[in-house]
């Protein structure tokens, strides 16, 4: 008989009343995001960057919710319930050396030693399918870990190989092993409309969308552009780093999940993300507003009420991909308040927002917002660009406005496809040139559902709903 393998986090089976989720980290961009989220994350539950306890009482006041994102160890040390991976060791390499290298179990950090050199079809067909099988079995033993595992998390860039080519395999082969018992969820960083790290940055995205639509339930979009104007603009920072974007959008991450990982008074799971937000299965990518988005020194001069933020959210300025909101209508919203929020001032916010013709709805509208509200405030990283606030509210918002960014990549994916052009880097790997078109008919598919849906609409913005909380 073959030895039993060694459980990933070893100690004895806590007894958890929130369903766990664990999250994937997958290629450069996803494996840096994830540091920046887990550093944030350990700070909001008083765990120090070797896993031990920092502060007992924020550890035993949230005892029982935030062993959905963490699991006990027998030593008593606290283990991220997380899986990052890239086909080149640097990005891996600089997390098993840097401050939080204690944290992670070891097995926890896979890295391989060729890359998928922005290639789609690398990330998929030939490096990638040599690490699946390895990355399934250490995602089985965190399942098997987990009291009520109730998904995955999944953080990507669209345009990268291994973000691109490896996420939409992993996510196929999830599927097969977990059918529709486990949420997917996925955190993406999308193209930019004026700025791109790989040229081929189109085919990628194209490709890995096609491949994954029916994997995903719910794919939250940002892009690199929009995150590095608002750290300028917001922030006051002269020159963003992708560490400075990262943390920022860690924070939206944290608003996302923090009543997965906090009690409150209207939580919200992961299956309540789809069911508010997807009004049709192939309309899952909602674009995420953050407020306030303040420095420290701006925020000494702002006021902060339920009504500010709430209208923040909505202020195209803080908007996380680039795309012009009033051309499109909302389909379904969902707003997440944290801090010290009142639900009263919340209904009179949302009330005040109807009253505004900027922001219009499809006529075939649901009752009103899905509301989240959750008493832990935000946190902000010591030394950090945002400033600590004691309520914030994040956005999620399903709108047809993001027919836009579809349309802005199919048109650069028409143009070097017209030519042909690095199409045999993509069948050299494997890939059937036969893929591209299929991919391309199947988003172009996907622009033609966004018209329909908003061309359904009335002019008439004032028809009334009533907003339950």
């Amino acid at each position: 008989m073959g030895r039993k393998p060694k459980a990933l986090f070893p100690g004895p089976p806590h007894c958890s009343h929130e369903p766990e989720v664990i999250s994937i980290h997958v290629g450069q961009a996803g494996a840096q995001l994830g540091n920046a989220c887990w550093e944030l994350y350990c700070l909001e539950h008083g765990i120090q960057p070797d896993g031990t306890k920092l502060n007992e009482e924020i550890v035993s006041q949230n005892r029982e919710t935030f062993h959905s994102f963490f699991a006990e160890a027998g030593s008593g040390k606290y283990v991220p319930r997380s899986l990052f991976v890239d086909l080149e060791p640097t990005v891996i390499d600089e997390i098993r050396t840097g401050p939080r290298r204690r944290l992670f179990h070891p097995e926890q950090l896979i890295s391989g030693k060729e890359d998928a050199a922005n290639n789609y079809a690398r990330g998929h067909y030939s490096i990638g399918r040599g690490y699946i099988e390895e990355v399934l079995d250490r995602l089985r033993k965190s399942v098997e870990q987990c009291t009520a595992c109730q998904g995955f998390l999944i953080f990507q860039s669209f345009g990268g190989g291994t973000g691109s080519g490896f996420s939409s395999l992993l996510m196929e082969r999830l599927s097969q092993d977990y059918g529709k018992k486990k949420i997917k969820h996925s955190f993406v960083v999308f193209p930019s409309p004026n700025v791109a790290s790989a040229v081929v940055e189109p085919y990628n995205a194209v490709l890995t969308t096609h491949a994954s639509f029916d994997h995903s339930e719910c794919t939250f979009m940002v892009d690199n552009e929009a995150i590095y104007d608002i750290c300028r603009r917001n922030l006051d920072i002269e020159r963003p780093t992708f560490a400075n974007m990262n943390r920022l959008i860690a924070q939206v991450v944290s608003s996302i999940t923090s009543s997965l990982r906090f009690g409150g008074a209207l939580n919200v799971d992961l299956s309540d993300f789809q069911t508010n937000l997807v009004p049709y299965p192939r309309i899952h990518f909602p674009l995420v507003t953050y407020a306030p988005l303040l420095s420290i020194q701006k925020a000494y001069h702002e006021q902060f009420t339920i009504s500010d933020i709430t209208s923040g959210c909505f202020d195209p300025s803080n908007l996380m991909v680039k795309c012009d909101l009033n051309r499109g209508k909302y389909m379904a919203c969902c707003i997440l308040y944290r801090g010290d929020v009142v639900p009263s001032e919340i209904n009179t916010a949302i009330a005040s927002l109807k009253t505004q013709r900027s922001i219009q709805f499809v006529e075939w509208r649901p009752v009103g917002f899905k509301i989240g509200i959750n008493a832990t405030p935000p946190s902000a990283i010591p030394d950090g660009d945002l400033a600590k606030v004691n309520r914030s509210a994040c956005l999620l918002s399903n709108t047809t406005a993001i027919a836009e960014a579809w349309a802005r990549l199919d048109h650069k994916f028409d143009l070097m496809y017209a030519k042909r052009a690095f199409v045999h880097w993509y069948v050299g790997e494997g890939m059937e040139e036969g893929e591209f078109m299929e991919a391309r008919e199947d988003l172009a598919a996907l622009e033609k559902d966004y018209e329909e849906l908003g061309s359904d609409l009335s002019d008439n913005s004032d028809v009334d709903t009533d907003d339950e909380i």
